[in-house]
């Protein structure tokens, strides 16, 4: 049943903005590496995908104010402190009364010792009444729940809902009142589930706090930004499909990289361009190379995806073409419409999206724990691939529209086939360092500014901060006057306070986004490689800044009013902090042995 579009919202009584009005900055998340649901600071679960996540969802609230929510209701209350427990995906939020405090624990069960696909709230003893209301609306919002009663439990379709108090069905929602001082919980779980009871819960609970415990002790790290490495690493995780391996570029959709739209885009499927940066990160933080090997094996089960490509340059968590586009009648996050489901640019010639497959695989092979050369039939085809068409023109890394012949491209398609070379056969070697040197030859005659800097594509005058990274590529030193000259320019046109930067774009104004959270870690890379360590830090330190209590970044941040945009939590962003810290530690590292 479709819905019309409700009218723009106003605030709810009380001052609690409405569903779709919450600032992304106040989003936090809670997953099982399945799927995740997305709450605000007054523990209203707003979006959440049962079963994994890209499937549709149950609850919309943060895209439409009638999209369903899971809101926990307590007359009076204001938002308090937050944090996730014990290193755990497993949120603990706090809401503030004049007669004490509420706390709730927000989780999804995980690992091998709990049940699959069960979100649970707990709420500890209150000193005022609270109701708790679930008010699903499946398929995005699409259509009413069809709510049943099952003995105590309420069924929404084949969803079962259980509670420590007695569950009633009010209308389309389900509704359970929790006395003063009692404490108590209720739980979702994606199919039927025998009523549980408070040992079973506890025993769930502890034994989801020790999986979440096995990937801190996987991570090898003690140096600067150790907490915010921390965060990164969980952000990361919880964008991790666990079954597959896949990381999905964030959890939500269509939350604007402009305010009120219209780039508003669903960001719940895996990205090769994604992966040289993600492996970089689990790679270089990790005592074992599993977790970074594993995604690379996702990638690299995507072959055949594409018609026309090596794969498709995003999947889904099955590692097949992701959906086509589609659009919903829904209000969208603060009015920014369209809201989209699926994604069209799946089957554009991205360059950049197959070098760093071909990168992924480079650190693979030298950081990792491992000698074999892993998935190398892949690497073989992609090489090859890109030695017989980097002499087209592409969509860029910003997914534009218009094919050009953008520097950045043909720059990580160089270096990837130069770091396959080191690993390749003789005539592997020859014919890709051949390509890697045309590459550079054509780069160097057409795709520099009047000024001497590298242009965003051939012929164009202006720059974009990708290029920040070809150092870190290996494609040129850091210190060369081309990349002094591209500096210099980016600071210039790009950057409000020579912290942040916004992106360059060809079908819109890139400054009229919010800055592009992970290119400030690519700047701070670069000028750990010029070795301005304290200037590397700032960089870092306004980066950090731009995420929000829980430490989740989103996609971009309002440079001017600090308000965070797009889709959220943005694993490029995360892994790019990590990218950029570890460098800066090193760097520190080095300076401090070297007296």
């Amino acid at each position: 049943m479709t819905r019309p579009r409700p009218e723009r919202q106003t605030d709810r009584p009380g001052g609690t903005p409405a569903s779709n009005t919450v600032p992304i900055r106040d989003l936090g998340v809670i997953g099982d590496r399945r799927s995740a649901a997305v709450l605000d600071r007054m523990g209203r679960i707003l979006w959440y995908c049962p079963c994994r996540f890209d499937g549709p969802s149950l609850l919309a609230g943060l895209l439409d104010p009638d999209g369903g929510e899971w809101r926990v209701e307590v007359e009076g209350a204001r938002p308090g402190p937050r944090r996730y427990l014990d290193g755990s995906g497993m949120l603990e939020t706090t809401l503030e009364h004049d007669a004490g405090r509420v706390t709730l624990l927000d989780w999804m069960t995980s690992g091998p010792d709990a049940p699959v696909g069960v979100l649970l709230r707990e709420i500890g003893p209150s000193p005022v009444p609270v109701r708790l209301v679930l008010h699903p609306r499946p398929d995005y919002g699409r259509h009413a729940a069809q709510l049943s009663r099952s003995g105590e439990a309420v069924m929404i379709e084949q969803m079962a809902l259980h509670g420590s108090h007695p569950l009633r069905i009010e209308g389309d929602a389900a509704v359970m009142e929790l006395p003063a001082g009692e404490a108590g919980w209720m739980l979702l779980s994606d199919g039927p589930l025998p009523p549980p009871d408070r040992a079973a819960i506890d025993g769930w609970r502890e034994n989801s706090l020790a999986y979440w415990k096995t990937f801190d002790e996987a991570v090898d790290y003690q140096g600067v930004f150790k907490t915010e490495i921390d965060e990164a690493l969980r952000a990361i995780r919880l964008c991790t499909h666990e079954e597959s391996s896949g990381t999905v570029a964030a959890v939500t959709t269509s939350l604007p990289e402009v305010p009120e739209g219209p780039r508003n885009w669903d960001y719940r499927y895996v990205w090769l361009r994604d992966a040289g940066m993600i492996v970089s990160a689990l790679l270089r933080l990790c005592k074992s190379d599993g977790e970074g090997e594993r995604y690379l094996r996702f990638i690299c089960r995507s072959t055949g995806t594409s018609e026309h490509y090596p794969m498709a340059v995003f999947t889904d968590l099955d590692s097949q073409t992701a959906p086509p586009e589609t659009e919903l009648p829904l209000a969208g996050w603060n009015g920014a419409r369209p809201v989209r489901i699926g994604n069209g640019a799946a089957d554009q010639l991205q360059l950049d999206a197959f070098a760093n497959v071909a990168l992924a695989a480079k650190l693979l092979y030298r950081e990792g724990k491992q000698d074999e050369r892993a998935h190398w039939d892949v690497v073989q085809d992609i090489c090859n691939f890109l030695t017989g068409c980097w002499q087209e023109p592409d969509h860029g890394i910003w997914e534009e529209g218009e094919r050009l012949h953008y520097t950045s491209g043909k720059v990580v398609a160089a270096c990837a086939l130069e770091s396959a070379a080191a690993y390749g056969d003789a005539d592997e070697a020859k014919r890709w360092g051949d390509a890697a040197r045309e590459i550079r030859d054509w780069v160097a005659a057409h795709c520099l500014t009047p000024e001497g800097a590298y242009a965003v594509h051939a012929g164009s005058d202006e720059v974009d901060v990708t290029a920040a990274l070809f150092p870190v590529w290996d494609y040129c030193a850091a210190d060369t006057p081309e990349m002094i000259a591209t500096m210099t320019a980016l600071e210039r046109d790009w950057s409000p306070d020579g912290k942040l930067y916004w992106r360059r774009l060809q079908e819109a104004d890139g400054r009229a986004e919010g800055v592009f959270v992970a290119a400030g870690f690519w700047v701070a890379q670069y000028w750990v490689m010029r070795g301005e360590l304290e200037r590397a830090r700032e960089i870092i330190e306004a980066g950090i800044a731009q995420g929000n209590d829980l430490g989740l970044f989103s996609e971009e941040a309002d440079p001017r009013t600090g308000e965070m945009l797009g889709n959220i939590p943005q694993a490029f962003a995360h892994a790019g902090l990590i990218g950029a810290v570890i460098d800066l530690n090193r760097a520190l590292e080095a300076r401090k042995s070297n007296g």
